[in-house]
């Protein structure tokens, strides 16, 4: 028999668990005389399943779990093949999923990009800076996209200067992004783009009319177009990149995410090479205008995939509708919601679900109107709509939603924007969302991140967000939080639902798919403020373990 084992803290796990990579399902009467393949007894296993159970120990054959019970319940399912783990009582939970990021896209150039995300300290940013300019050499782009903000250093949260980017990285131009907030610039940056010779009122200058290196919101797309970092991404740096990704989600503790998928194909043949490590659940939308659109839209195929990489709902916008629909002030004119509502009752009428974008109350208003005239002449509840993002969703809307068999994926770009979200509306944005009440409503939703550019990625940090109100740096800048326990539900059993995939995934059950996240700390006792340190020790999706805090760090 082969043991596996953490003592005086932990021990390698894919030393000896290599072989788990191709595991298969045994037949019952085989099962019976070789016992399962994989036992991990002696922990804490909170199986988020319906009762909310705790048990001890877990079986695992092929790429399923089989059993949940017992130490003693397990081991005797064991035989002379079984593997084991001794989880020497660390809390395991499900897999966590994230209902909604731009995954596959950021992995294109993960590699390249500094990130900023969780780091609650100015001048470890700065530090991080240097070490990227130094890694990248002279003259190469040091650049994030977002997944942070200003507002998460504790030490210092003023915007960054060009002088004291300058100073950390003198020979390289520097472009942060804060969401689509602000953007910081340092001197190379300025002068690459041409920034001094700009016009726009968007840049910040000084009393002399010098830049700062500030570029407020209206600046951020068209200064990161002018700078072309991403023009030159090298094509042989997309699988390394892609696969350091997967790797560092796996770290994270996520184990299937929904995304746009535009590099599906890439990643099916990963997933047919055994190579994949996260599952995912896409979105497809039709191209050209809404006429050409709605044509296309009964011929799109969804749960064509199978459980590593599947098209499972239209999103996130109504293809052919302008943006404004979403975000902006409510100005649209009557026209542009006709064709939003002709989009609507398509898909309605092509029996597809759709994950559809919307923020502000204006916006949920006018599209909940739209989808209400919809199902009274087409049935949608089995289809599972859900709206996403949703910060400014009243408890009317919620219960409208709910009434229709609606879904809300809560995206709370908060946890790096609430105190921007407080300077830019006041004291509504305590409640933005209203967590609480979505809880308390009944209705279907889960976490999502919106990772990468508007918010960070890491699911412990959304949940101890979730759990104090305290965004990234320790403010508090919710007022409506949620239980621990409804938390966790939200990025795991409820996520599942968006998928169609309850039977498979979300819970820690016989006959669910093997994915879990052993942690070093316990997740239901620790103090709240401590749930954004949690650190998954071991990673294991579909029987398979993907990361083992133990292991040497590969380059491959």
């Amino acid at each position: 028999m082969q043991y596996l084992t953490w003592k005086h803290g932990l021990m390698g796990v894919l030393v000896v668990a290599a072989a788990a990579g191709a595991i298969t399902m045994l037949p019952a009467q085989q099962q019976a005389e070789t016992g399962v393949d994989l036992v991990l007894s002696n922990g804490k296993i909170i199986t988020v399943d319906d009762r909310f159970s705790i048990a001890e120990a877990v079986a695992v054959s092929g790429n399923r779990f089989v059993a949940v019970g017992t130490n003693a319940e397990i081991e005797a399912m064991a035989g002379p093949n079984t593997r084991r783990i001794d989880l020497a009582g660390r809390a395991v939970v499900p897999g966590l999923i994230d209902n909604h990021g731009h995954i596959q896209r950021q992995g294109a150039f993960w590699t390249l990009e500094l990130r900023l995300d969780g780091v609650e300290s100015r001048q470890e940013a700065l530090e991080m800076i240097r070490q990227k300019a130094v890694e990248h050499g002279p003259g190469e782009w040091v650049f994030t996209m977002g997944g942070f903000s200003r507002d998460q250093f504790a030490d210092d949260d003023r915007p960054f200067t060009r002088e004291e980017l300058d100073a950390v990285a003198p020979e390289n131009p520097v472009l942060l992004q804060f969401m689509r907030d602000e953007s910081y610039l340092n001197s190379r940056a300025i002068e690459a783009i041409g920034l001094e010779k700009m016009t726009e009122p968007w840049i910040v200058r000084d009393n002399a009319g010098r830049a700062t290196g500030v570029v407020e919101n209206d600046g951020s797309g068209p200064v990161r177009a002018a700078s072309k970092f991403l023009d030159s991404v090298p094509k042989d740096i997309f699988e390394s990149s892609s696969m350091a990704m997967l790797r560092e989600l796996n770290r994270v503790g996520i184990t299937a995410a929904g995304d746009a998928c535009p590099y599906a194909d890439q990643y099916r043949q990963w997933a047919d090479e055994g190579r994949l490590s996260v599952r995912f659940f896409c979105l497809r939308t039709a191209g050209g205008s809404t006429d050409e659109a709605i044509a296309e839209m009964p011929k799109l195929r969804y749960f064509d995939g199978d459980e590593w990489i599947d098209y499972v709902a239209w999103g996130e916008r109504l293809v052919g509708v302008t943006d404004n629909v979403y975000d902006t002030e409510p100005t649209v004119p009557a026209q542009t919601w006709e064709e939003w509502g002709r989009m609507a009752r398509a898909a309605a009428e092509a029996g597809v679900p759709i994950f559809i974008h919307t923020t502000m109350e204006w916006t949920i208003e006018a599209q909940l109107r739209q989808v209400e005239a919809i199902a009274r002449d087409v049935p949608i509840r089995h289809l599972r709509w859900a709206f996403v993002h949703m910060e400014q969703a009243t408890a009317d809307q919620i219960a409208r939603m709910r009434n229709l068999g609606m879904y809300i994926g809560v995206h709370p770009r908060g946890v790096i924007s609430g105190a921007a979200f407080i300077r830019d509306h006041g004291d509504r944005a305590y409640a933005m969302p209203a967590l609480k009440t979505i809880q308390d409503s009944g209705i279907m939703w889960g976490f999502g991140t919106d990772a990468f550019e508007v918010n960070q990625y890491r699911p412990f940090t959304t949940l101890y967000w979730a759990v104090t109100g305290k965004m990234v740096g320790g403010k508090v800048v919710h007022h409506l939080p949620i239980s621990r326990e409804d938390a966790l539900i939200a990025y795991t059993r409820k996520n599942a639902h968006f998928f169609f995939r309850e039977n498979d995934l979300g819970s820690i059950q016989a006959g669910k798919l093997a994915d879990l996240v052993v942690m070093d700390r316990d997740y239901l006792t620790i103090s709240a403020d401590d749930i954004k340190n949690i650190q998954p020790v071991m990673t294991m999706v579909g029987g398979r373990i993907v990361y083992d805090a133990t292991a040497p760090t590969s380059t491959q």
